[in-house]
């Protein structure tokens, strides 16, 4: 019946249950609760029960499920659980609650109560990697033929001068051992690279460098321990920088015009032209220019965990041949220069400083005040600051002419080339009081830097010539300059405190409290926060700075007698073939930390090398005429073999490895004028 069933219901909440059997009996009425009779009176809640009453609600029958839903409460980053603890976890947080002391009312919604987690350590994303790959090529032939007369003379092949350019660049390999390394930006090849320089300096240390196989060394140096703020100059050692000014030779015709003034004096000029033959044939200017500063970033106090690698290598080498051949003739003139000769100097320059901060003085005598809270920024994973550099310039000016005098004002001008390569970087990073790196560090920096110059010129006369000429085949300049300055703590670095590892820990257990050394290390004296950061793999800070500088400045000139005599009383002859200037520059700022202090867990690797070569060469090689023989691609295509032959296959040019460029001759207009 319904009745049992409500009665169940209401037991069920108020916690009773208690039922009543009575045996069903035969009755004709019921013992209680009878209705009136039919002729009594009617009531007046009576009416609700007509049957016209009508309702929209279903009756059913019970249901003993029972639908519960328990008070909410936040749980953060909180893990997926079983069902099976929600009720010895509802026992937990009423046992924190209680030990909270949190008055609750008597009577309430459970949705009152807030349950919250431990506080956790926020932490926000740090500064990322920055790398810097710059390749510059400068590729430059500039071989002149030129023909004053109505003669007829031969052209000159030049091959010759690449070969031996060649030659040179096997032979500075010796100097500058690590101008191999290739271009990397991951932690594997910066390890390797690194292990290969700490191989080669401990070799040197063991055996000492390998010496030149041939050639007249001007200087062979090598040093692993290079002394800080000294400057060395060709393996010597002196107190003075050279000035590249004072050095750098005249170019004659080839040197920048400067700007007239703002003079109202007439430049009209009335004097007839003179009787002059001025001829540039060198003058070329070669320029590498790279400077690096990077403070990666900047923090006062560093603390590495693992291994720390310094190694900071210059290797420096040259190498020219400026045997040159003057005609009798205009040697006994007296006004030969080609005694001036080539001037060769590799610079290298190690520093060392710490940053000095600007402070101000307090008069006020307080008590020093440490820091109490902080603020964590984490990088998961390696962090690299790279920045490789690469300059190159490969320029041939072999300049072939025959020149005589015409009554006139003359200038002749085939040298002259310029040719430079300038890459400027500087890296700011963020800045921080404390970073703390689980890994290992890499620093390296790395400067090469190669300078090849071949300047065999002949000056030859033709029989009737005036021997008053001006000659100059020399007054070349190889220049190399290397300078790596570290800006970073001056003392040994020091031993790794507890405190440093429980805050790494702390940051690991996103624990928000700062630990009590932390607060208490005198570096942070006067600091009312810190502001962290947290690397947890390996740091790698690599500047690599490769310049090579290429030049063949081989001409060959022949002064030939004037038909007309009667015009050239008195002529004026100047040539030049020399002046030629190869300049490599390169600097490197880097600051490796802030302040006074760097703690180390693991061990200390600092290497230092220099490197200093030179060489002479006095090559021989004559020029011959040019012959008349066919390219080899030429003859491949001219050749008249059966095409349908039964040796014949499908050919296939594979041009992705092409470097031809290299070698190549374009084709110059102006590489053929006859006047």
């Amino acid at each position: 019946m319904h009745i049992e069933k409500i009665s169940e219901i209401i037991a069920h909440f108020i916690g009773l249950f208690e039922m009543t059997t009575d045996e069903m009996r035969l009755r004709t009425n019921y013992a209680e609760g009878a209705g009136p009779g039919a002729d009594g009176p009617a009531l007046p809640d009576q009416d609700a029960f007509t049957a016209a009453f009508s309702s929209d609600l279903q009756l059913k029958d019970y249901d003993p499920g029972i639908i519960y839903k328990s008070g909410s409460y936040e749980i953060e980053f909180g893990p997926a659980r079983h069902f099976g603890r929600v009720f010895e976890e509802s026992l937990e947080k009423l046992a924190a609650i209680a030990g909270k002391d949190i008055p609750l009312p008597h009577f309430g919604d459970p949705t009152d109560i807030v349950l919250t987690d431990e506080p956790e350590l926020t932490v926000f994303a740090g500064p990322g990697s920055a790398i810097s790959h710059v390749l510059q090529v400068n590729v430059l032939y500039d071989d002149d033929y030129l023909d004053m007369t109505d003669g007829v003379h031969p052209l000159r092949d030049t091959s010759f001068v690449i070969e031996r350019l060649a030659d040179f660049s096997t032979e500075a390999e010796i100097f500058t051992p690590f101008a191999s390394l290739h271009r990397t930006d991951t932690y594997d090849g910066a390890l390797k690279i690194a292990e290969d320089l700490e191989s080669y300096i401990q070799n040197s240390k063991d055996s000492g460098p390998a010496s030149p196989s041939s050639g007249d060394a001007t200087h062979d140096f090598s040093t692993t321990a290079p002394k800080n703020d000294t400057v060395y100059v060709n393996g010597e050692e002196t107190t003075d920088i050279p000035v590249l000014d004072d050095f750098l030779p005249d170019r004659g015709l080839a040197k920048l015009q400067e700007e007239p003034d703002d003079s109202s004096t007439s430049v009209e000029q009335t004097d007839p032209s003179g009787n002059s033959l001025d001829v540039t044939a060198g003058a070329n200017l070669l320029v590498n220019v790279a400077s690096v500063i990077n403070t990666g970033v900047i923090a006062s106090v560093t603390a590495v965990m693992g291994n720390y690698h310094q190694i900071d290598a210059i290797s420096q080498a040259f190498v020219y041949s400026d045997n040159d051949e003057i005609a009798s003739t205009l040697h006994s003139s007296g006004h030969s220069a080609d005694d001036a000769g080539t001037v060769a100097k590799n610079i290298a320059l190690f520093e060392h400083s710490t940053f000095e901060a600007s402070s101000h003085a307090d008069n006020d005598a307080v008590e020093p005040t440490f820091p109490n809270s902080w603020r964590v920024s984490v990088i998961d994973g390696d962090v690299s600051f790279v920045q490789w550099i690469e300059q190159y310039h490969f320029v041939t000016d072999n300049d072939t002419m025959t020149v005589t005098t015409s009554g006139s004002e003359a200038t002749v001008l085939t040298g002259g080339n310029t040719s430079i390569n300038f890459s400027s970087f500087f890296g700011m990073g963020m800045q921080y009081d404390l970073v703390i790196i689980g890994g290992n560090v890499l620093d390296i920096n790395s400067i090469t830097q190669i300078s090849l110059l071949y300047d065999n010129d002949w000056v030859r006369a033709e029989d009737g010539v005036d021997p008053g000429a001006d000659i100059q085949t020399g007054n070349n300049l190889l220049w190399n300059f290397a300078s790596i300055h570290n800006v970073g703590t001056d003392s040994p670095f020091a031993a790794m405190p507890d405190y440093m590892a429980a805050t790494q820990k702390a940051i690991e257990d996103r624990d928000p409290n700062m630990p009590e050394g932390l607060s208490f290390d005198v570096n942070f004296q006067g600091y009312a926060g810190l502001n962290v950061l947290y690397i947890t793999g390996n740091l790698y800070d690599m500047t690599i700075i490769k310049q090579v500088s290429i030049l063949g400045d081989s001409d060959d000139l022949t002064q030939a007698a004037s038909t007309i005599l009667e015009n050239n009383p008195d002529a004026t002859v100047t040539i030049d073939t020399g002046s030629n200037a190869v300049v490599n520059i390169a600097e490197i700022v880097d600051y490796d930390s802030f302040g006074q202090t760097t703690y180390l867990a693991g061990q200390l690797y600092s290497d230092a090398i220099l490197i200093q070569g030179g060489l002479v060469e006095h090559d021989t090689t004559q020029p011959q005429p040019a012959g008349d023989r066919l390219a080899n691609e030429v003859i491949a295509f001219l050749d008249n073999d059966d095409p349908a032959g039964g040796d014949c296959a499908d050919g296939v040019i594979n041009a992705g490895n092409d470097y031809s460029w290299s070698s190549a001759h374009p084709a110059d207009v102006m590489q053929a004028m006859v006047a």
